[in-house]
């Protein structure tokens, strides 16, 4: 294996120190101390692995990350970054780094981030080397079908030996040995209707016939001298093609097609007439194959487990396999990305573009969206096809489906990306907590009353802020056991109206609230709901806030019920979301904010949701709004019960 690595630091210590321990470890470490030099060594020595702080003087991490990937998305790229860096470090994962390390650095969780490296080289090259054995299969079983669509397009070619045989007309032997290995009766004809020269084959299977006349091979009308094809071929001197039945040698019939081509003399006279006749029955022998070799192709087609499709220039599907048309909603002729992301619009960095731009093979890795919703991890790999001009017509795209092994590596890598974000959050919070208690103190010490409203003010607001960190870490980390109870839907309601309320006026939005004065009791967690519910609410907020179209905006929360389901509705006029964003919209860490979302907000309301045994749905378009439908059972499904240990004991 390649143990190139390339070290990016402007710390010249921790460059020192790194490239001592990663040379102990067997790397062959290249070190450079800004993103400049980096991409001049990156060139020179083209190392596999890139380990790179984050923020550098001049060119930081991230563009020399999105650099490297430019000119090589084989290389796999390390951050480090420091605890304040979260944020590029998240956006670092979303440019296609493979891992990120904090300050000061770990060995074991540098060694961590290494394997994995390590271990997507190793599946790229396998996937690698099973696309170039599947190519190479591929490639023999079309030079099998080429070979015999040859032999059935022999009729076809009957015109073009014409032009040959007036070349060799003043040598007939010498010129009918051409057609001996034919597998075709052959036979040429003088203008005196006479059978002159016949091949090997035609002698075998019809008899000797030369000197004979030539509609005595055939049956019926044919067998007559003003029907045979030689006589009609003189007569118009243009070839012709005709279906006859023959006598054979031993007095079977043989159901034939004849091919005619006239040759002519110097004074363009036809001068002999050759005949060309294939036996029906071989023909169909040959297509028959040609159909077995067909389906045999087709169901190694079908049958490899990955996803492949052929796409021509447009990036149209022209043929997919039958994995492919499981697992996606799928008509030929229809566009790619349509099919894949639900894109308008061709996908940047598509690898099947670089692969009509070069000719070369490319790999990429994105997330798709099944016709059921679900989202997959794919692997792709492209390969060109030609022409017989050498010219790329089409290309070969296969994905594998990797969505498992990256949803076991988001999860440690999330979990220790949660760990580090946690600590610096903690942080922050107990240092407010402090600040609100010298508040309190120093306001009793002093007998100042409203030092000490301002500093019990500030410690509820912190203890609000950890109560709401607590639940995201609770449903982020593990299944949270629901602790159900009956409440008051309508005071329930108006609890989280009133919580979101002073926030939502404060950005100068109107916010209205309509709920069913009739409801009934809920069974619920109601902690849980109410952290889901404000969460929708505070992205309704921030799609407002973002919206710069419209002069004023407006907020609708709404309760309604129906049959044994209670409806919560979250109504904005934001800036709304294209298709691709309402599907990845639950996914962890997916954020349509940039650095200001952590993409746990709606992952953790739909989770909640889904626990009670409801469903959140979504309908948006991009600068009309969005409409979030949250669909609850008042009375909590027994089957829930009985995996909720809390709720059985609360009840008994």
């Amino acid at each position: 294996m390649d143990n190139k690595l390339l070290l990016v630091d402007d710390e010249e210590g921790i460059r020192k120190v790194l490239s001592i321990s990663l040379s102990d470890s067997g790397y062959t470490v290249f070190t450079a101390e800004n993103g400049e030099e980096a991409l001049k060594i990156f060139r020179k020595e083209t190392p596999q692995i890139v380990l790179t702080d984050i923020k550098m003087p001049g060119m930081d991490g991230i563009e020399l990350l999105q650099k490297i990937k430019h000119e090589n998305s084989d290389t796999e790229v390390i951050m480090i970054t420091g605890h304040g860096d979260m944020d590029l470090a998240i956006k670092s994962l979303k440019y296609q780094a493979v891992d990120f390390v904090t300050k000061p650095i770990n060995d074991d969780a540098l060694e961590i981030a290494l394997n994995r490296a390590h271990e997507k080289i190793r599946m790229r090259q396998q996937l690698r080397e099973y696309t170039e054995n599947l190519e190479a299969l591929v490639r023999e079983k079309s030079a099998k079908l080429i070979e015999v669509e040859r032999q059935v397009a022999v009729g076809q070619a009957v015109e073009g030996l014409s032009s040959a045989m007036r070349d060799i007309a003043g040598d007939l032997e010498g010129g009918l040995t051409y057609f001996n290995e034919m597998p075709c009766f052959v036979s040429v004809h003088n203008p005196k209707l006479k059978i002159i020269a016949v091949n090997p084959l035609y002698k075998e299977r019809l008899g000797d016939k030369v000197g004979r006349n030539s509609w005595d091979v055939y049956t019926a009308k044919t067998g007559a001298r003003f029907k045979c094809p030689a006589e009609q071929t003189f007569k118009t001197g243009k070839g012709l093609r005709t279906k006859a039945t023959v006598k054979t040698s031993n007095g079977d019939k043989a159901p034939v097609i004849v091919h005619t081509a006239p040759i002519r003399n110097q004074d363009g006279d036809v001068e002999l007439v050759v005949e060309i006749s294939a036996d029906i029955t071989e023909v169909k022998r040959l297509r028959e194959e040609l159909h077995r070799t067909q389906q045999r192709y087709q169901q190694l087609f079908d049958e490899v487990p990955c996803y492949i499709s052929v796409q021509d220039r447009q990036f149209r599907l022209t043929a997919t396999n039958r994995r492919f048309k499981e697992d996606f909603d799928v008509e030929l002729g229809a566009f790619c990305h349509e099919v894949y992301k639900h894109r308008d619009e061709p996908c940047p960095n598509c690898p099947v573009a670089r692969t009509f731009e070069d000719g070369q093979s490319h790999q990429a890795e994105m997330v798709v969206t099944s016709k059921t919703g679900e989202q997959y991890n794919v692997l792709i790999w492209t390969a060109p096809l030609r022409n017989t001009a050498g010219e790329i017509t089409h290309v070969m795209e296969m994905s594998t489906n990797i969505t498992q092994i990256r949803r076991l590596q988001d999860h440690l890598s999330s979990l220790g990306l949660k760990i580090s974000s946690i600590s610096h959050g903690i942080k922050g919070l107990l240092t407010g907590l402090d600040g609100g208690m010298y508040l309190v103190e120093t306001g009793f010490a002093k007998k100042k009353p409203e030092r000490v409203k301002q500093g019990w003010a500030d410690v509820k607001t912190i203890i609000s802020r950890i109560r709401k960190l607590v639940h995201n870490i609770l449903f982020f980390a593990k299944e949270r056991e629901l602790k159900c109870a009956r409440l008051d839907g309508l005071n329930f309601a108006e609890d989280v109206a009133s919580t979101v309320e002073p926030k939502i006026k404060a950005n100068g939005i109107e916010f209205v609230c309509d709920f069913d004065t009739s409801l009934e009791e809920l069974e619920i967690d109601a902690g849980v709901v109410r952290l889901a519910l404000i969460n929708i609410l505070e992205n309704a907020l921030d799609a407002c806030i973002e919206d710069e179209a419209q002069k004023s905006h407006k907020i609708v929360f709404s309760v309604q019920q129906e049959e044994e389901q209670i409806i919560f509705e979250i109504k904005d006029n934001g800036i709304g979301m294209d298709q691709e964003t309402r599907e990845s919209l639950f996914t962890l860490f997916f954020s349509s904010k940039g650095n200001k979302g952590t993409g746990l907000g709606l992952f953790i309301a739909d989770k909640i949701i889904d626990q009670h045994g409801g469903k959140i749905s979504v309908v948006s378009k991009p600068g009309q709004g969005s409409n979030f439908r949250i669909s609850i059972p008042k009375i909590i499904p027994q089957s829930i019960k009985n995996m909720t240990g809390d709720w059985k004991e609360k009840n008994e």
